[in-house]
């Protein structure tokens, strides 16, 4: 209490002024008791001091806050001062801080942000048991599962994308469950969730084609009053009846959907409309469809609906509606700005830049696919309309290409006239279409070099290659980036075998149009002319892989392999472009040839029979299947092949023989002898046929035999004679070349040459005697034996089954014959 001064009556303003006072003694604070426990407690956090110091002021006393409560005294720094004085009591405190300077104790730091008080205290964690923050939670849980299943249906993984909205579904129940409590208390429901949920679930049942499950998805969300808009859904579930060929009911809910939505949705409206006029078109109510289809072109006219509507007229034979249908056709807006905002300016470098990177952007892209989907739409409804709107087909046209010219389509009026020189081609008429392509030799290059396109093309089917190649001349003059103006040059020289020419034409066309497949195989066929296989390959392969169904280059990759000597990729091949081709009967022989090759006989006869059911008129796979089966010692088997071979080369008697030899072969003795007989009749000179009849009745002891051996006999005298003479020929050909070569040399030859002449006239003379008369039998002019030794064309026979009657033992002579040579297939 040393230091607390009271308030007195009279009091010296001057005293105590050179008192010592102990607070602001900073060196001694260490060993100050309530200093360091003021640190410990409050860690330095106490009020600053007041501006009165104790003993400064008359009648001065401590100040209190409102409610009473003593507040430590700090300084001017926040640090906190001590509270005792001389007798070490707390200094009473004020709860009012002094205004103005206030000094800086010695030893303090400047520290304005606080670093020196340490890290803050981490946050307060969230209780996650509590009932509210588990149902945001699981709400979380849904919303993530739904966008998972969204992803997989865009990346296409359906199954997945159901399983993931099934799953959101379970669990959003289960929300609504948690939520039942709290929502009778505040009414929170999520409704917006919910609706999420069942659409999703309606779109995902729809996409993997459960029709059943999705309609039931959807009757859920438009039964509920609660959702917004529910009725629009009703054109989902009309989309399912169209795809199950419900009509009636699509259009009853299509309808419904039209009640609900209101006219400020004009273009929802309109879409559904034309919705209603396709299932009508689907239906054959043509007339229902028109009164949908002309609503539409009256409110908001578009590309699609304008052709349906001329598809319903062209359905009901009004041809004066298709012309005013198709003038609502060509007046239809596209929507589409100028083309020429996307050609950059040369003053400009950044505007360039931008037109850069918008000319591709998905924008642009767009536009131009709208661009082209109306031009075939105009070029289709006019190549359908223009037999049906006149008299004749040229004068419906002219009208149509009247009609474009005077429309905002000026360009696609040339188009038309080459796709009625193109109409003209197919219907035979191949005059008017040259004329008509005529026409553009004096328009504008780019309609010029198609013309002459097209001219060179049909020239080069006529086999008319000077005019052929002179069009292809024309059209690139017209257009030298014209890709098949190239290309119809290049058959031209290819046709001429100028392989290294024709590489260029195709090679520049490629530049020009690198996906121009047309090049890249005449390329690849080039090479392969060249025998440069390795680059014939290459060719083909990245045909290959533009075009992977192609059978012609499997074909052609197959031959190359072959060429190669790699025979295993060559039945790869093969086999690939069967998997394309079944019913190819070439492809199967080609494989049944490789598989021979490669000594796989069994593999071959199927490739071979294969190919005979498909094309049973190739004569080399009826022989090769004749000859596997008289290999495989089933000759009544090859009997019906050879028989066929017949039918199909009637003059060539080797099939007849055999078919006889088939017969005996198999032991059918009788059967062969008529097949003899009848071959005899046809061919009666034959050698081979008589020499088997006369074995056969040999054999069989038949009366025939004699007259049989006479005829062979013949026949052979008449073989002889013919093969004389044929060489006798050939000699006297030979002799008088040499002798007209003697001749030039000397006249000194010629006595010579007389005297040879008439020595070959003896000869020739003494033969003919020796012919019997035409009124005498024919007799031998020396007594000789009949040679009835034969060639078998099947090989040895076997055993003949042994049958009642005692026939005369003897060795075959021809049973060790090999088969021959002639008659065998090759």
């Amino acid at each position: 209490m040393e230091n607390v001064h009271l308030a007195v009556e009279e009091e010296d303003l001057y005293s105590g002024y050179n008192d010592y006072n102990p607070t602001f003694d900073s060196e001694e604070l260490e060993n100050d008791v309530g200093f360091q426990q003021a640190v410990r407690t409050s860690h330095g956090r106490r009020p600053p001091m007041t501006a009165k110091f104790p003993g400064t002021a008359i009648g001065a006393r401590p100040l209190a806050t409102s409610f009473g409560a003593r507040i430590p005294l700090a300084s001017s720094m926040g640090r906190p001062m001590t509270g005792a004085v001389q007798d070490g009591a707390a200094r009473p405190m004020t709860a009012v801080r002094a205004a103005g300077y206030t000094s800086l104790t010695r030893g303090s730091t400047f520290d304005p942000l606080g670093q020196s008080r340490g890290p803050a205290p981490p946050l307060e964690a969230k209780n996650e048991d509590t009932p509210m923050e588990k149902i945001k939670i699981l709400e979380k849980k849904v919303n993530d599962l739904i966008e998972e299943s969204c992803m997989a249906q865009s990346v296409g993984d359906l199954q997945l994308a159901l399983d993931k909205a099934k799953e959101a579904g379970r669990k959003e129940r289960a929300l609504a469950r948690q939520r039942e409590p709290f929502a009778k208390a505040d009414g929170d429901i999520n409704l917006d969730l919910t609706y999420s949920v069942l659409l999703n679930l309606a779109n995902q049942y729809e996409n993997n084609e459960m029709s059943l499950e999705a309609l039931n998805s959807y009757q859920v969300i438009v039964k509920n009053k609660m959702f917004s808009n529910p009725g629009r859904l009703k054109v989902n579930m009309a989309n399912i009846y169209v795809k199950q060929k419900s009509y009636p009911k699509a259009i009853k809910f299509y309808r419904m959907a039209l009640d609900q939505i209101s006219n400020a949705h004009k273009e929802m409206r309109i879409k559904i409309m034309q919705n209603i006029g396709v299932v009508f078109v689907r239906m054959g109510q043509y007339s229902d469809a028109i009164t949908s289809f002309e609503h539409i072109m009256s409110e908001s006219p578009n590309i699609k609906t304008g052709f349906n509507l001329i598809l319903c007229y062209y359905a009901i034979g009004d041809r004066e509606r298709m012309k005013k249908a198709f003038q609502k056709l060509i007046s239809a807006p596209l929507g589409i700005d100028d083309e020429d905002k996307y050609i950059p300016s040369n003053d400009d470098a950044d505007s360039g830049l931008v037109i850069e990177a918008i000319k591709n952007d998905k924008l642009h892209t767009m536009e131009r696919d709208l661009k082209v989907l109306t031009e075939k739409c105009i070029m289709t409804a006019a190549k359908l309309i223009a037999p049906a709107i006149e008299t004749s087909f040229a004068t419906g046209f002219d009208w149509c290409v009247d009609m474009v010219k005077s429309s905002q389509y000026v360009e696609l009026a040339n188009d038309l006239e080459i796709n009625k020189a193109n109409t003209y081609l197919r219907q035979k008429d191949f005059n008017q279409a040259v004329e008509t392509l005529k026409k553009f030799e004096k328009k504008d290059s780019r309609v010029k070099s198609a013309a002459a396109t097209n001219l060179s093309f049909f020239y080069f089917l006529q086999k008319d290659y000077d005019q052929a190649d002179r069009y292809a001349d024309l059209a690139m003059t017209a257009d030298r980036y014209n890709p098949a103006a190239l290309i119809n040059k290049g058959n031209t020289v290819f046709v001429k075998q100028d392989y290294e020419k024709a590489a260029e034409f195709y090679k520049e066309a490629l530049r020009i149009d690198s996906s121009c497949t047309e090049a890249l195989y005449n390329l690849g066929l080039t090479y392969k002319g060249l025998k440069r296989l390795e680059e014939a390959l290459e060719c083909f392969l990245k045909l290959h892989a533009i075009l992977r169904n192609s059978a012609q280059v499997m074909y052609q990759l197959a031959h190359l392999y072959e060429l190669l000597e790699d025979p295993q990729q060559a039945i790869e091949w093969l086999k690939q472009l069967l998997s394309v081709t079944h019913t190819d009967p070439r492809a199967q022989a080609k494989l049944g040839e490789l598989y021979v090759a490669e000594g796989d006989k069994s593999q071959a006869f199927q490739c071979y029979y294969e190919s005979f059911r498909y094309f049973p008129s190739n004569i080399d796979v009826i022989e090769w299947l004749g000859a596997y089966y008289i290999e495989t010692m089933f000759c009544e088997k090859a009997i019906p092949y050879f028989e066929r071979a017949t039918l199909i080369q009637p003059t060539q008697v080797k099939w007849q023989l055999m078919v006889a030899s088939c017969y005996r072969k198999s032991g059918n003795y009788q059967k062969a002898l008529q097949t003899y007989k009848e071959i005899h009749r046809k061919f009666p000179d034959n050698v081979e046929c008589l020499r088997f009849l006369v074995r056969l009745c040999t054999d069989m002891g038949l009366k025939e035999v004699q007259e049989y051996a006479t005829k062979l006999k013949k026949a052979e005298k008449m073989k002889e004679i013919r093969e004389q003479r044929v060489k006798s020929g050939r000699e006297g050909s030979a002799r008088s070349r040499r002798e007209g070569r003697e001749g030039r040399e000397g006249s000194a030859g010629s006595a010579d040459s007389g005297g040879r002449s008439s020595t070959k006239g003896e000869r020739l003379s003494a033969k003919m005697r020796s012919l019997p008369g035409s009124n005498e039998p024919y007799e031998a002019s020396s007594p000789k034996e009949i040679d009835a030794s034969y060639v078998d064309p099947l090989g040895p026979q076997t055993e003949r089954p042994k049958t009642g009657a005692k026939w005369r033992v003897e060795d075959d002579d021809f049973a060790d014959e090999e088969l021959g040579d002639d008659l065998l297939p090759e």
